[in-house]
Parts: C-alpha cells; structure tokens; sequence
C-alpha cells in the first residue's frame, strides 16, 4: 500500500469514527448549534475524499446537505442539514404540533452521507491504480513524442528512447499479471517469453515484439551497423501500437 492510500485510508476511517459523536450531537434539538461547528469540518473533509474517489456519488452527498436554490417550500421532503445547521425548522399548527421532526430528518441526511463515506472503502486502490494508470500513458505519450523529434538529432538515441518506453511498459504489465521475472533489470526479451506464456496476448504480439527488440538492440550497440530512419520510425509507432493494447 502507497503512503498516498495509506493516508486516504486513515482520513476515511477518522471520519467515520467521528460521525458517532457528530450525530449524538445532531440528535438534541437544543445543540443544533453545537453540532454544527464539528459537522461543517467534517463536512468540507468528507466532501474531499466524495470528490476524489465517487465524483459519481458527489451531487448525491451534496445534495443531502445544501438547500436547493430552487426550492419553493420548506417541507419534510425538501429539507436539508444546512436548515437544521442554520436553525431552519418547520413552524407549528394552530395546535402546536409540528409538520415532522427536524432533528430526525437532518440526522437521517447525514446517515445518508456516512453511507455513501463508507462504501468508498473498496475504491481506494482502484481509483489511484486507474489515475496512476491514467498519469503512467500520458507519460509514454510524451516520451515517444520527444523520441519522433529525436530522429532529426540522432536516429539511433530516438530508437534507444523508444525501445525504454516498450521495455518499461512489459516491466508494468508483467507486474499487472502477477509475473516474477528472474533478472532484477529485464530486458524486452526477457519479457516477451513470460507474458507471450502467461496469456498477456497472443502469438502475432509476440512475434512484433520480437522485431520491436531487434530494433532496439540495433540502436543501442554502437558496434552495431546504423539503424535506418524508416527502421527507427517502425520502431516507435509499433512501441504506440503495443503500449494501447498491451496491459
């Protein structure tokens, strides 16, 4: 587990620890105020952790919260915790009965949002895995853009550039599948055997792959006779082919 969801993971669990004593608080009519100075911060943490791991659940969590701008009464279905932060309640009948229970309704409100927090458990590793992910592509993107204006410097560095961009992105879905590789530094041919027999794709991949690393070792031994533009330029755009495919 990273530091980052290590800490998420920690901050996600003191939130729903302190919902217990927030919500005690809630319950009593006559601490409304008490309530809401531990329930805004609560609040405004919470609302960062909904943002980051359910975007799909945020106007949901909001919405338990924050009065509608286009609300036209107040009832006991259009009720918010911001009324019953804000001292907001129902007036009495003629009987001096009250429509519902505002306690009550703001409580169940704020149930509704320790819910949604607490089902978010299971998306920690997922989440930061596909924004890793997510970072980890626009990188290759970049690099194999710099290894294309590399040609005009030197053919052979853009090859060598773009034969680390295919040998990293085996190393990652080699870990993906749960591969261990002997060597502690392998190379795109230590690779390609193990995943081609671990099912990561198929024999015409594999054999690409091959003619990838020959490439590759053509531009990185100097002794080497001199890689050929067009030899370089396969090169790169079959390392783009394998990265969008190959995971």
């Amino acid at each position: 587990m990273t530091q980052t969801q290590e800490h998420i993971r920690q901050e996600l669990d003191k939130l729903l620890d302190e919902q217990v004593a927030i919500s005690d608080l809630g319950r009593n009519k006559e601490e409304h105020l008490a309530f809401g100075t531990p329930y805004q911060g609560w609040y405004t943490r919470a609302l960062k952790i909904v943002e980051a791991l359910a975007p799909d659940r945020l106007d949901e969590f909001i919405g338990y919260y924050r009065i509608d701008p286009k609300r036209r009464m107040m009832n006991a279905e259009t009720y918010t915790i911001q009324d019953y932060v804000k001292g907001i309640g129902p007036a009495e009948d003629h009987f001096g009965n009250l429509p519902y229970d505002a306690a009550n309704l703001a409580m169940t409100r704020f149930a509704n949002q320790v819910q949604i927090l607490s089902s978010l458990s299971t998306r920690i590793d997922s989440v930061l895995s596909d924004v890793r992910g997510h970072l980890f592509a626009e990188l290759q993107d970049a690099e194999l853009r710099a290894a294309e204006q590399l040609i005009k410097i030197s053919i052979r560095a853009a090859g060598a550039l773009a034969g680390v961009i295919l040998e990293r992105h085996l190393q990652r879905t080699a870990v993906n599948h749960k591969l261990t590789i002997a060597k502690k530094d392998p190379t795109i041919a230590d690779l390609n055997e193990p995943l081609k027999q671990a099912n990561a794709y198929d024999t015409p991949t594999w054999r690409k792959i091959q003619l990838l690393a020959d490439i590759r070792n053509l531009c990185s031994h100097q002794k080497s006779a001199e890689p050929t533009k067009e030899q370089v330029l396969e090169l790169i755009s079959g390392v783009n082919s394998i990265i969008k495919s190959v995971f």
